[in-house]
């Protein structure tokens, strides 16, 4: 390890999500001269240094979900003697959904800097890329991974006015979509983003109903971030047929398809799509 100063430092990395493009310049330069870099995969590190064309000259150790609360003290334990650490997950900022946290308020905790090279975000570049609103918005993080689990808090989140940001692993996507769409409504706005910066990045833009139906047919592979619109403010009753057909209308005539200004007046409404679209072609 290079010479200690007096503090140590730790210093979180917001690694590319797929892109070795997406790395910042601090990020490489923190890799190359950090005394010790602990990472959520060795072997991920290793390949984006390669990519990255930098040399990381510390000491490379593993730091993820199995042996954080070990690795801990022993990271705080060089921190204290004055060395520099960084943490770097798979991909995106270190303690969002992935290991960190602990190792932040332990360092904190012994009085030790922390600081971060800011990079790329799952959960940002998901929220931009949906198309809802993002004045707004929580992230919710994965969902519990029981069916009971999963629909109580969902249960809890179907009045939340914010957008909402998730994280689901492939193989349970179609059934989470499934009890959001039992749980929000089939005609919730939605937006799944797949493989974000990769080759096949994939962004499907469709109400929480048909995204059930899509996800249902085909397991969709790689990382995957959910952004979900928020629920619509209910007026204090529903407007008549005649104001729901003039607003169609309106936004029809402001260059709107049927279709999207039907779906929008439902939205602003609280109601749901097929209502509005009867009262329209009644």
């Amino acid at each position: 390890m290079g010479e200690m100063s007096e503090i140590g430092r730790l210093v979180l990395l917001g690694a590319p999500l797929g892109n070795p493009a997406d790395a910042s310049t601090r990020l490489r330069d923190v890799l190359a001269t950090a005394d010790v870099v602990a990472a959520e995969d060795t072997r991920r590190l290793t390949r984006l240094a390669r990519d990255l064309g930098v040399t990381v000259g510390g000491r490379i150790v593993s730091y993820f979900e199995g042996n954080e609360e070990r690795r801990t003290p022993e990271l705080v334990d060089v921190l204290r003697e004055g060395y520099l650490v960084a943490l770097v997950t798979d991909g995106g900022m270190p303690s969002v959904s992935d290991p960190g946290y602990r190792l932040v308020t332990a360092a904190l905790d012994a009085g030790v800097p922390v600081t971060a090279a800011p990079g790329p975000s799952a959960v940002t570049t998901a929220l931009a890329l949906s198309g809802l609103p993002s004045d707004r918005f929580c992230f919710e993080g994965f969902l519990p991974r029981s069916p009971g689990g999963r629909r109580a808090r969902l249960k809890a989140l179907a009045a939340e006015p914010r957008t909402l940001v998730l994280f689901e692993a492939p193989h349970r996507i179609a059934a989470a979509l499934t009890d959001l769409a039992a749980a929000f409504g089939v005609d919730r706005p939605a937006a799944l983003c797949r493989e974000l910066t990769k080759t096949y990045e994939e962004v499907v833009r469709r109400p929480l109903g048909e995204l059930a139906d899509w996800a249902a047919q085909g397991e969709p592979r790689g990382e995957i971030t959910l952004v979900v619109a928020g629920a619509p403010e209910t007026p204090a009753e529903r407007p008549d047929d005649d104001t729901l057909r003039a607003r169609v209308a309106d936004r029809e005539a402001a260059g709107m398809s049927r279709r999207d200004a039907i779906s929008d007046v439902a939205t602003g409404y609280g109601l749901r799509r097929r209502d509005v679209y009867t009262v329209v072609h009644r």
